[in-house]
């Protein structure tokens, strides 16, 4: 058993031994590498040591360079500042010296302006005496003359501010306008004194002259209009200054033509009744033009009378044509210039609305129109509006500066207006005053195109011979008041006609 054991243990121990001598050398190894390493992180550690060491003498010399710039430059500030403080006390001693210098002179003033106020108290109690004016007086004068130098200055400076505001505002209203005209555009129509009636045939001329003259009279006598059957192929003209009378003396010798039984108790029916229908599309016609303007709750009256406008001509153009074209010209502009669109064209529409019943009554077209629309009921902005577009009153309100421009712009388009037509229908307007004028007078038509003035008198004022004095009485007054061209015809109709010449 302890052969065994000693078999056993015999390479045991061999192998502990070779183990631990091979443990030895990996120690051995083990030191040494460990030698080494130390030596190589020495070195290294030795390497970093010089470098930081570089490294900081450099850091230590541009510090120490950057302390010196410094300390020179403090040297610097420091030598300045003790000049300055040099230059400071000198400043100070001379400032002290010139104290001293104004407080003499101080003292000097102090006692000049104590003798200069006894000399003034003296000259202006001597100046009082020579001029007779208290020291008050003098002043209030001087304040006068001042005050009407400063008025002057005051004054040149408006006319100059004027002047460049109105040139502004000149270069834009004519844009404002130029935009306005651009978004209407009219028609240019000319009214005449005459209308044409186209007839069937040349019979039918027999039958409107009737027999012996007498439907021809009956009509000239119902419809106030000269009724001209010439030479004219299968046509008659109707005469008259007034074109609401041509217009029912046209319509009523249509419907005439067109049944057929033309007898003057037939015409005088025809022509009550055309007169009445006539009437109606004239409210049709005013309030087609308000609804076409999108003007509303328009008094039934002043939709009528702009109807009858239709039918009248101012200057040759046509008035209710006139009154569209401003309301939307004034629309346009006031849409420019953001103040209210209707009330501008309602304004517009109206401004003329005295010429409807101008011939009735007495005075300016623009102040008969302010009255009728303050009666109906119309904004005091409308009626004043109305009443200043011709200048009768000082405009106060944008509106009546929108409605006086539209209606420039609208009279000034070319071609719009005649000059002589307004003239030449006043002197009919007057030519039929004339006449209405003299005691016995019923009716007075001007005819011919105003060549002719038809009167027809009261028999029971007027006998045979008054009517021949009454035609020379007009004429001679017709010489007197009117200027025309040519001749005018007076005819003065009773059972017998007198008839004479105004030349």
């Amino acid at each position: 058993m302890g052969l065994g054991w000693f078999l056993f243990a015999l390479p045991a121990r061999r192998k502990i031994e070779e183990t631990w001598e091979q443990a030895q050398k990996r120690i051995e190894e083990a030191k040494i590498e460990a030698e080494t390493r130390a030596k190589e992180l020495e070195f290294s550690l030795k390497d970093e040591y010089l470098k930081r060491q570089k490294f900081l003498e450099r850091d230590l010399g541009r510090r120490k360079n950057e302390i010196e710039r410094l300390e020179r430059k403090l040297q610097h500030r420091e030598d300045a500042l003790d000049k300055k403080f040099e230059t400071f006390e000198r400043r100070e001693r001379s400032l002290a010296d010139k104290e001293r210098a104004l407080d003499n002179k101080l003292r000097q003033v102090e006692r000049r302006e104590a003798e200069l106020a006894a000399a003034v108290e003296s000259a202006r109690k001597r100046c009082e005496e020579i001029s007779g004016l208290t020291a008050d007086q003098a002043k209030q004068m001087l304040l006068e003359s001042l005050e009407s130098e400063v008025k002057q200055d005051a004054a040149a400076l408006i006319r100059r501010i004027e002047s460049e505001t109105r040139e502004i505002a000149e270069k834009k209203a004519r844009q404002i306008i130029t935009l306005a005209i651009q978004k209407c555009a009219s028609e240019q129509v000319t009214e005449t004194t005459t209308s044409v009636v186209n007839l069937p045939s040349d019979e039918m001329k027999g039958r409107i002259i009737g027999r012996e003259g007498r439907n021809i009279r009956a009509l000239e006598a119902a419809t106030g209009c000269n009724i001209i059957v010439d030479d004219t192929p299968e046509a008659v003209v109707l005469s008259c200054f007034d074109p609401l009378r041509r217009e029912v003396a046209k319509l009523a010798l249509e419907r005439l033509i067109s049944d057929g039984r033309i007898h003057p108790a037939r015409i005088e029916e025809v022509v009550a009744k055309t007169q009445k229908d006539f009437e109606n599309e004239i409210v049709a016609t005013g309030e087609q033009a308000c609804f076409d303007l999108g003007i509303h709750d328009v008094h039934p009256e002043l939709v009528r009378m702009l109807g009858r406008l239709k039918y009248r001509t101012s200057y040759g153009q046509n008035v209710l044509g006139h009154l569209i074209e401003c309301a939307q010209l004034a629309g346009a502009m006031a849409g420019e210039l953001g103040v209210d669109v209707k009330l501008a064209k309602r304004a517009a529409l109206l401004h003329d609305i005295g010429k409807a019943v101008s011939f009735e009554t007495e005075g300016p077209h623009g102040a008969v129109g302010a009255e009728l629309a303050r009666k109906f009921n119309e904004s005091p902005a409308v009626v004043h509006a109305i009443a200043a577009h011709h200048g009768e009153e000082e405009p106060r309100t944008i509106i009546a500066v929108l409605v006086a421009a539209a209606d420039a712009i609208s009279a000034a388009r070319p071609g719009a207006r005649r000059e002589t037509l307004e003239s030449y229908v006043k002197r009919l307007e007057n030519l039929e005053a004339i006449a209405n004028s003299f005691e016995g007078v019923e009716k007075c038509y001007a005819i011919q195109a105003g060549r002719e003035i038809r009167i027809a008198v009261q028999p029971e004022k007027l006998g045979e011979n008054d009517c021949a004095i009454l035609a020379r009485e007009v004429s001679k007054r017709i010489e007197s008041e009117l200027q025309y061209p040519g001749q005018i015809k007076v005819t003065v109709l009773r059972e017998t006609r007198a008839v004479e010449y105004a030349k």
